[in-house]
């Protein structure tokens, strides 16, 4: 079975191409500046086949088209015709309440993604969009969406709910519903391997760091608390967004500044994190050369984004009463040796106690996308 997986975003479109009975990449690219003149496209089929360069793709649709089209071409492309594809598993952000785990698509699904618009704009009118242009182009072809959010649905109420009038969750479903649930989902499984356990005995805190970041506390193999909430917002610091904030400080900035909720919600959003505290990067690498010169701030802003971590880590634990491994993942997690060494050293102790072990396992949000995929389809077929 071979898997096409779309990440449609709002101005790039990444892609893989999986053959998962032999569990292998047959390629993979990314569609970028979507709607510039500078559109640019860079492709990988392995074996040498690499291509770089410029691509007509004034709009989503548009750029769809250009993957098919390099896919099945003779120099760079994995398939005879489009008909090689058995499926395509598209990457949703936001399935709100409603969706637990993999659905199949079909105009009903189409809409009522849509109506989670509002919950998640800059992901989820993008995701359609490649939705809709790979029906069109192959619409004989089954295809898939896969909610950053369904892994978290699994989370009890205590755990989801917010301390506001309970109308409010009643009337607009305002609750914590989590994000990245794809890619702590996939270590997850990944840590019962290393552990040589059922995922089903396992607890687990899962640390997805990168430009964003998220906590999960893993029990038997379901999230059970997540730091991501309503919004991506919520949480860990990050390279542009707060994370944890008073709501109050909020309302305060707003007033002293005379910001409008769109202003507001653009400085927590884009202008906050790592950001905002460094004024110049939201790069941790950045900040990591800068504390190499001495620089203090870059120390603090450090010492805040490994303190959130080691809190998220020791409140999942306790809210589980055990723990036997703590996951880092993402850019960050699998990258930094020393914010890695940072995190160790902080809870060395705590690990013993359980006799729990540290581990940094790679993400790969596409594969298991194309894994849960697979299985839906194959759950059609009988």
């Amino acid at each position: 079975m071979k898997i096409l997986i779309i990440n449609s975003g709002s101005s790039s479109i990444k892609y893989r191409f999986f053959d998962i009975k032999n569990d292998k990449v047959l390629c993979k690219g990314i569609i970028e500046r979507i709607g510039s003149d500078r559109s640019g496209i860079s492709h990988d089929a392995g074996k040498g086949r690499y291509f770089t360069g410029k691509v007509d793709a004034p709009d989503h649709h548009k750029a769809i088209r250009r993957i098919f089209d390099i896919l099945i071409s003779p120099k760079l492309g994995v398939m005879n015709s489009w008909s090689d594809i058995s499926a395509i598993g598209h990457r949703v952000v936001h399935g709100a309440e409603k969706f637990k785990g993999p659905v199949l698509i079909n105009k009903a699904v189409i809409k009522i993604i849509e109506g989670f618009n509002e919950l998640a704009p800059l992901h989820n009118p993008p995701a359609v969009l490649g939705i809709k242009a790979c029906i069109e182009f192959a619409k004989d072809i089954p295809q898939a969406a896969v909610f950053d959010t369904a892994f978290h649905q699994t989370i009890p109420a205590y755990a989801y709910t917010y301390g506001i009038p309970y109308e409010f969750y009643k009337r607009y479903k305002i609750r914590r519903y989590g994000f990245h649930g794809t890619s702590h989902k996939y270590v997850s499984q990944q840590a019962a391997g290393v552990l040589k356990k059922p995922l089903s005995r396992l607890n687990l805190v899962t640390c997805h760091l990168g430009n964003g970041c998220s906590i999960t506390a893993v029990k038997s193999g379901k999230s059970v608390d997540t730091s991501m909430g309503f919004t991506p917002l919520e949480g860990l610091l990050m390279g542009t967004r707060s994370g944890d904030i008073d709501p109050a400080a909020v309302l305060f900035i707003m007033e002293r500044e005379g910001l409008s909720i769109k202003d507001a919600d653009y400085m927590l959003n884009k202008k906050s994190g790592i950001l905002g505290l460094s004024g110049t990067s939201n790069d941790m690498r950045d900040i990591l050369k800068r504390l190499g010169k001495g620089d203090r701030m870059a120390g603090l802003i450090l010492d805040i984004f490994v303190y959130r971590i080691i809190k998220y880590i020791g409140a999942y634990t306790a809210s589980m009463n055990s723990v036997d491994a703590v996951v880092l993942t993402g850019g960050i997690g699998e990258n930094s040796a020393i914010i890695r060494r940072m995190i160790a050293r902080r809870i060395k102790g705590f690990l013993s106690k359980f006799r729990a072990r540290l581990l940094v396992i790679p993400t790969d949000e596409e594969w298991m996308i194309a894994k849960e995929t697979s299985e839906i389809i194959k759950v059609k077929k009988r």
